[in-house]
């Protein structure tokens, strides 16, 4: 997606819920929006330097998933890593590095993404659930730490 096409949307999304779509919140978004794959609040703060304080950071990274903008994802020990919402970005899958604990973003080719989805509807109906969407995390160790 266009970076003036996603800022757009973003700030639509923002104004409905009578947000403001600051400077700070726009760096988030182009920081997230640069990278390959889920980031930390550690990560982002590193990227972004004294551009968005760590303080205003945690505010903004809050107010992103309030709006449903960014959504965070839980990697391994615990530790939160945050990405943009799938309404903005495409639906995707991660590899997640049991190791060093990097979050890579993997697009599936459709014909997997077909029996992925498969699988999951035939997982859910088993049990009487409705699946709306799915996420497909595989873990294992990168190419830094294999």
């Amino acid at each position: 997606m266009a970076t003036s096409a996603l800022h757009r949307q973003v700030d639509q999304r923002l104004k409905d819920r009578e947000t403001r779509y600051t400077k700070g919140r726009r760096a988030v978004v182009n920081a997230l929006a640069d990278s390959d794959g889920p980031r930390s609040a550690a990560e982002l703060s590193s990227q972004l330097g004294e551009s968005v304080p760590v303080s205003s950071l945690y505010r903004t990274l809050s107010i992103l998933e309030e709006a449903g903008v960014v959504v965070p994802h839980l990697a391994t020990k615990g530790l939160a890593r945050y990405e943009l919402s799938e309404w903005l970005t495409g639906h995707h899958h991660h590899l997640v590095c049991t190791e060093c604990g990097r979050v890579e973003d993997i697009d599936v080719p459709p014909k997997y993404e077909a029996q992925v989805h498969k699988l999951v509807d035939d997982i859910a109906s088993r049990v009487a659930f409705t699946a709306t969407n799915h996420a497909l995390e595989i873990e294992g160790r990168c190419a830094r730490c294999a």
